[in-house]
């Protein structure tokens, strides 16, 4: 019987190991440490001067009554460019919050545009304040997006109404939404009503400190309603069925159409629409307010900061306490507002910052707990400049 053949196999092919052992995958092409850097260069050369050059082309020229509008009013990095395109000795930068930006009036109904008007040495007022802001937010703000206020002179307004309760105050623990969350601190001190993930605080850092990200957030406000260039093409109409009217817009011709404007009719702003009316019009009447001490106020804390951060830029600041509307706050009540504005004063006086508390506006003056209307504004800026402190301050020229 013949021998079987036996089958020889061929011998197997030795896999080949990378060096270093690591197995990458089928790459057509890796870059070595050299070329690695050589594209960080180049990303952050284009991170860091986009923003810049955008600037050159974007146009933006805002007049002596300009407020960043209401649609922009997170919008920080405008609001920097804002600041970087004023200049002059006369100037005087008024930095606070809605009082200050003028929630009821048009711009040339403002606390800014009176006194400009009214102003004896020909000063002119700019109205830095934003819509919604209050002192944590004032304090990222100025931290964040105020560098070029340097030597000049400043006009913190103290409006006491974020310290009428611990919901204002931000220390309840409750967590609730609030305006310009971006702009408080993401991490220390800790809020207890500030309830974002971490990944929400870490992009709100970023923002606040890389410019490129500032813009993005710029150009998705002013020119994508608020939307990435994905989401906005995306956006529908709300129509039944919807239907895209961005999907087939040149996102181009969007930005050629330049920083929106604020309305020159705005529906439910001055003496002709309907939000413009004194307090008292629905039948309300002074109430109560849970005050919150404010040795323990998160936001008197950062109001506290601001005026540091200001004075370190070598900033001449003075502080306008007010006016609060007395006429809403219960007669029991009176007592303790009257302490809480004694104790501001005596900090303002112990660091040496001048400080002005105008006399309460007529109760038909204002339209809520804090902001007047026009007339009121135009009273306010009258007793302003009229005021001993205030006038010698503001007319002693830029440092």
């Amino acid at each position: 019987m013949p021998a079987p053949i036996e089958t020889i196999s061929p011998p197997a092919k030795a896999e080949k190991t990378p060096p270093g052992g690591f197995e990458f995958g089928a790459t057509a092409m890796r870059l070595s440490a050299r070329q690695w850097l050589i594209v960080i260069a180049l990303v952050a050369l284009v991170v860091t001067s986009v923003p810049r050059i955008w600037k050159t082309y974007e146009p933006f020229h805002p007049g002596p009554d300009y407020r960043i509008p209401y649609a922009l009013s997170k919008d920080y990095w405008l609001y920097q460019r804002r600041l970087e395109r004023t200049s002059g000795q006369n100037n005087i930068y008024i930095v606070g919050d809605s009082v200050i930006w003028g929630e009821y009036v048009r711009p040339d109904g403002t606390l800014s545009h009176f006194l400009t008007e009214q102003s004896p040495r020909h000063n002119t007022y700019l109205n830095c304040g934003v819509n919604g802001l209050f002192p944590l937010a004032i304090e990222g703000l100025m931290r964040n997006y105020a560098q070029t206020l340097q030597h000049k002179r400043v006009i913190l307004h103290c409006n006491l109404l974020w310290m009428s309760s611990p919901r204002a105050d931000l220390s309840e623990p409750k967590p609730q939404a609030f305006n310009h969350s971006r702009l408080v601190p993401q991490f220390m001190p800790r809020i207890p009503a500030y309830s974002a993930d971490a990944s929400e605080r870490i992009s709100a850092f970023l923002d606040s400190h890389v410019q490129f990200f500032a813009w993005t957030n710029h150009l998705q406000i002013a020119y994508f309603d608020q939307h990435s260039l994905p989401e906005w093409t995306l956006q529908d109409d709300g129509s039944n069925p919807p239907s895209y009217p961005n999907a087939y817009r040149n996102p181009i011709e969007v930005l050629k159409q330049g920083i929106p404007s604020e309305l020159a009719n705005d529906p439910d702003r001055g003496p002709s629409s309907r939000r413009h009316k004194p307090w008292t019009t629905g039948g309300a009447e002074p109430t109560h307010f849970d005050w919150v001490d404010l040795d323990h106020s998160l936001q008197w804390n950062a109001f506290q900061h601001v005026v540091r951060l200001l004075q370190h830029h070598d900033n001449d600041v003075l502080v306008v306490i007010g006016p609060f509307n007395r006429h809403m706050i219960a007669p029991e009540q009176q007592a303790t507002f009257e302490a809480m504005i004694t104790q501001v004063q005596n900090w303002l006086a112990q660091n040496q910052v001048q400080y002005v508390t105008p006399d309460t506006l007529p109760s038909e003056m204002y339209a809520d707990a804090s902001h007047p209307l026009t007339q009121g504004y135009q009273e306010l800026a009258r007793e302003l400049l009229t005021n001993q402190t205030f006038a010698k301050w503001a007319n002693r020229g830029a440092k």
